[in-house]
């Protein structure tokens, strides 16, 4: 189904607003209007998104990350949201272990109630 991840441009925005406005994630820290377009926007010009896309060229959701973002010296990834459509076919983990990362806990309830945390790292030779 992914056929290429590749850095989010602004043509990519409004599937991205989409895709983080219809998920839990987006209800719960995005719900606010202009608030999931313009946290998007900011990561796109900081070139810190990445979208998944189709062997049609359609943008199927992202993944945000932001350098040093974990304990000041990790890369964290930030938000990852699917378009509605292609939920629940393991996209947003597979992208994870398509660059090599692996899950090593959850963190219940951290930022929100309700809100689990999944902690995934990689290791870099």
């Amino acid at each position: 189904m992914i056929n290429n991840i590749v850095q989010a441009e602004y043509e990519h925005l409004n599937d991205c607003v989409l895709a983080l406005e219809n998920s839990e994630l987006g209800r719960v820290y995005f719900s606010q209007e202009g608030k999931a377009n313009k946290a998007i926007s900011e990561g796109i010009s900081k070139q810190e998104i990445f979208v998944a896309i189709d062997n049609k060229g359609l943008c199927l959701g992202f993944i945000w990350y932001i350098p040093y973002g974990a304990f000041h010296g990790f890369l964290y990834l930030h938000i990852i949201a699917i378009k509605e459509e292609y939920r629940n076919l393991g996209l947003a983990k597979k992208s994870y272990e398509k660059c090599g990362y692996i899950e090593v806990g959850v963190i219940p309830n951290l930022y929100k109630s309700g809100v689990a945390e999944f902690l995934m790292m990689k290791e870099i030779s």
